[in-house]
Order: C-alpha cells, then sequence, then structure tokens
C-alpha cells in the first residue's frame, strides 16, 4: 500500500536571484514497512526531499501526501501536530537533549502525547533494551559514545510507534562497528513494528542494508528498485 505519494515536487531555492533546483520534479512514492535509501552525491538533493517528506521544508511546487492527506499547503502547526503523531526523526548530530537523561530523551515525545505514565516506563525500558543501551538509561548524553547516543535518538524516534522514521545521514559520525550494530537494530524494529523507514545517506554500508535504493543527481530521481537492480 502506497503510503507516500510525491507528485512533481520542486524545491527552488534563491528564487529571485540565483535559482537553486534542490528538488527537480520528483514524483515517486513509497510503501508501508519499506527499509529504504535515499542515495546520491554531496548536493544531489536528497536530504531536501527527505526533509519535504518529513514537513521540515515546505515545497516550491508541487504535492506531498501521506496516508492520503496532502501535508502540502497545511499550516505550520497542523504540520507540527501532524509530525508529532506520525513521523519520527533521527539526525546525523542526533540532536539528544543534553540536560535530560538517555530515558528522560526517549520518553519526551511519548510525554507531548500525555501517555500514561505507565506505559511510558515500559515503552522507554523496552526500547533502550532493545537499542542495547538499557543499563545507561539514567545518563546524559555527554557520558554516551557516539554509537550510543544515535542508538538513544532511534529509541526516541520510536517511541510513539509512529508510521514512519526519516533518518538523515544516521550512520555519519559512527564506526564500522556502531554502524552495523546500529543498522541491525533498526532492521530489527522496522520488521517487528513494521515502521516505515528512510534514510538518506552516501554510506556504502546502509546502501547494503536496504531493500530498495532511490538514486538521486541534481535534484532528480535517475534510479529506483531493488539493490540487485537499482
Amino acid at each position: 500500500m502506497e503510503v507516500i505519494i510525491t507528485k512533481d515536487l520542486e524545491k527552488i531555492y534563491n528564487p529571485d536571484t540565483v535559482p537553486v533546483h534542490a528538488v527537480n520534479g520528483i514524483s515517486t512514492s513509497f510503501e508501508a514497512g519499506e527499509f529504504t535509501a535515499i542515495v546520491g552525491p554531496s548536493g544531489c538533493g536528497k536530504t531536501t526531499f527527505l526533509n519535504l517528506i518529513g514537513g521540515l521544508e515546505a515545497p516550491t511546487q508541487g504535492d506531498i501526501s501521506i496516508l492520503g492527506d496532502s501535508i502540502s499547503t497545511k499550516k505550520k502547526s497542523e504540520m507540527t501536530d501532524f509530525r508529532l503523531h506520525n513521523i519520527g526523526f533521527v539526525f546525523q548530530a542526533y540532536n539528544l537533549i543534553p540536560v535530560m537523561s538517555a530515558y528522560e530523551n526517549v520518553a519526551f515525545i511519548m510525554e507531548l502525547l500525555n501517555r500514561p505514565q505507565a506505559e511510558i516506563k515500559d515503552r522507554v525500558m523496552e526500547l533502550l533494551d532493545a537499542m542495547g543501551v538499557g543499563d545507561k538509561a539514567h545518563q546524559r548524553p555527554h557520558q554516551l559514545s557516539g554509537g550510543q547516543q544515535q542508538r538513544v535518538a532511534v529509541a526516541r524516534a520510536l517511541a510513539s510507534k509512529p508510521k514512519f522514521i526519516l533518518a538523515d545521514e544516521p550512520t555519519a559520525n559512527l564506526d564500522s562497528h556502531a554502524t552495523e550494530t546500529l543498522l541491525d537494530l533498526m532492521l530489527k524494529m522496522n520488521e517487528k513494528e513494521g515502521t516505515t523507514i528512510i534514510f538518506s545517506t552516501h554510506d556504502i554500508r546502509v546502501m547494503n542494508k536496504a531493500r530498495r535504493l532511490v538514486k538521486m543527481d541534481d535534484g532528480k530521481i535517475v534510479e529506483n528498485g531493488k539493490p540487485d537492480t537499482a
């Protein structure tokens, strides 16, 4: 079932001076439960494309439909609420809140959603344990390694059981062992919970785990398919 559909999607920066077509007329779709990598060289538009899907940026023109709901015309407050209930984000820089423990960082989204404390506790510890950092629950980000921080960030993204995880270069700051561990954990959660996970990456290790590759260049999709056929 198609859960994300883009049609003639464009993002143009500096339209009145020196236009930069970061995303240039993309029409594509993603199905529920995908584990997909958007790939291509630096500057090809993959991060912008991911940000458009997540509603972090507004398109210059074109449409994005998520779960049958067009997000392109949503007001900022409506998009914030939509993201809160449907989309989890994982960033290259982790973006954990420094003054909060690992537990508190993961619990934060669920608290915004007013989930019962008992449910929050069970879910947070389930995820931290699944990510291999359950014993780090009461440590703050500065006390964790980069790989541990990124595992906490993934747990946070999964906490509210979103339909989608959008991960922007999540392995860029990790060594090979931490990358393999993180990707295996994300793949396991994808299979267990059916969460649609879409990466933007130029990391061959992520590409090797993906079930589908969407290759971009100059703001356009140039190849699209399974890794052995893309």
